[in-house]
């Protein structure tokens, strides 16, 4: 379609002026605009049976909503929400906590516990996807594409859009979910296709893609850094050809999400034959939260008005325990009263009927001016057996980095807290196929860790004794999350190991030493 990629890029740069124009006349205030958001999402929810049960009326009514609105409904994790509401909805009950009956549910990644979790999926939490989709493609000027970007295929490497039955709901993974509502006149350029993206078996789903990767003419990919990089690999060894751009010469850029990119950086350059713009996004299970729309900046920027409201809790001892749950009292902030530099665990309100709910992830503001943010890790996923407070961001940098000394792919990791000789210790998986010396990369990892992380290095001195590092091959990963039904989609390994995950690792780990 050779008008279609000029007649889009004319609409983004159209696009383009207006907002200039409209910011010059009317500056964006993020407060006002969170406020606006919020009381949209009251007014819609407030003779839902949540709505009633906390008098959302009274809130709208107060001079300070959003004060009124964090001080009146309590702050919520998965599983309060769930037992005290989501059940009912799960049930067939209509207006619960949204109006209406809620027919989708997203099945999350669940990275911080084994089961995964039933997510409500609203229209308007489609419809909400689909407009923040719209405006990460209107953004695409800031990155200086061709136009001819527009006129390849899109594919979208995702879980099967044939969907799960269960009652009065289906229930799939919220890749496969959005793919089987792309609109008609999407589908022209959507790819794998309808027959692929409906398969369950993700090796058969894999095979089919290798098979007519050549006949497409892609120009962007959309997936989670793994199973992209795993499909890349399939298509070039199917194809015997050196990199993706033999196949799709084309191929401009990447938009990847789920988890950070950097520790895979390298693994993807090997399989380019050229340079590929990647775009970050932020889109979880319970609503697409930001992308990064220009390639000069730090962080993504956050939609603020497309049905989700934001609070920030303080990420540190006062408000989390060390296993991570919010301590009771813990104060929540608005946008307006957040820091730069500073980590804040997500509570989110949204058109899907998740109210003050904590999301589990942890993000830092990089700009206030621009609302712009970087995810740095979740709320479970920190490490901090004797004060240490190691990141997950900390982690895939020092993964990064030390990747790049050793000039190695390292595909996956993760790493448990363990007791050792009285005190404690680290112990590193690490998924990696290439040659390489398991106490070199221990002392190379403790070394960047140290640099980067200076309670870490305090502690290294005392009570954290050890760090221990085990060096698997990267089939090991891949084989555990199929045991766990996890393979592909949106799932992604988790990145720090407790309690009931820890136990069946370790079983995982040890069945696959007695089969050898």
């Amino acid at each position: 379609m050779p008008l279609l990629g000029p007649l889009i890029d004319r609409t983004i740069a159209l696009n383009d002026r207006l907002i200039e124009q409209r910011h010059r006349l009317l500056p964006i205030n993020a407060y006002k605009q969170q406020e606006r958001q919020l009381k949209r999402l009251l007014r819609k929810a407030a003779f839902t049976e949540f709505g009633k049960y906390y008098r959302f009326y009274d809130i709208l009514m107060a001079p300070d909503i959003l004060k009124a609105f964090r001080e009146r409904v309590p702050a919520y994790d998965y599983n309060s929400i769930l037992h005290q509401w989501w059940h009912r909805t799960l049930e067939g009950e209509n207006n619960i906590c949204w109006p209406g009956r809620t027919k989708y549910f997203a099945l999350s990644s669940g990275t911080s516990e084994s089961a995964s979790k039933r997510i409500p999926l609203t229209t308007d939490m489609i419809r909400s996807i689909k407009r923040a989709s719209v405006k990460q493609i209107l953004s695409a000027r800031h990155f200086h594409f061709s136009p001819k970007i527009f006129e390849k295929r899109i594919l979208m490497l995702g879980g099967s859009t044939d969907l799960n039955k269960r009652g009065n709901y289906f229930e799939g993974d919220l890749s496969g979910i959005s793919a089987r509502k792309i609109p008609f006149w999407f589908q022209v350029f959507y790819k794998p296709g309808k027959k692929i993206a409906k398969e369950k078996d993700w090796d058969k789903k894999l095979n089919e893609i290798a098979r007519k990767a050549s006949k497409w003419d892609v120009s962007i990919l959309v997936g989670v850094p793994a199973w992209i990089q795993i499909m890349l690999e399939r298509i070039i060894e199917y194809n015997n050809v050196e990199t993706i751009h033999d196949i799709w010469p084309n191929l401009q850029c990447y938009v990847h999400s789920g988890v950070s990119y950097e520790p895979y950086r390298a693994g993807f350059k090997k399989l380019f034959g050229r340079p590929v713009v990647d775009i970050d996004t932020y889109l979880a299970s319970e609503g697409f939260i930001a992308f990064a729309d220009q390639p000069e900046s730090e962080g993504m920027k956050m939609l603020l008005s497309t049905g989700n409201y934001y609070e920030f809790i303080p990420f540190d001892e006062n408000h989390f325990d060390e296993d991570g749950e919010l301590r009771t009292g813990s104060k929540a902030l608005h946008i307006g009263e957040t820091e730069e530099g500073r980590p804040y665990a997500l509570l989110l309100t949204t058109c899907a009927g998740a109210w003050r709910y904590l999301l589990g992830d942890v993000i830092q503001f990089t700009s206030k001016e621009r609302s712009e943010i970087i995810i740095v890790g979740r709320t479970k996923h920190y490490l901090s057996l004797t004060g240490e407070h190691l990141s997950v961001d900390n982690m895939n940098r020092a993964i990064e980095m030390v990747s790049k000394e050793l000039a190695i792919d390292v595909r996956e990791f993760a790493v448990a807290g363990i007791p050792y000789e009285d005190l404690f210790a680290h112990h590193w998986w690490i998924g990696c196929d290439d040659n390489v010396d398991a106490k070199l990369f221990q002392e190379k990892l403790d070394e960047q860790l140290k640099k980067l992380n200076d309670d870490y290095a305090l502690e290294r001195t005392s009570a954290l004794k050890e760090v221990l590092v085990e060096i698997l091959p990267t089939k090991f990963f891949i084989d555990w999350m199929r045991a766990y039904g996890k393979l592909g989609g949106q799932h992604k390994f988790p990145r720090v190991l407790k309690k009931t995950q820890l136990e069946d690792w370790l079983t995982f780990l040890e069945s696959k030493k007695i089969r050898k």
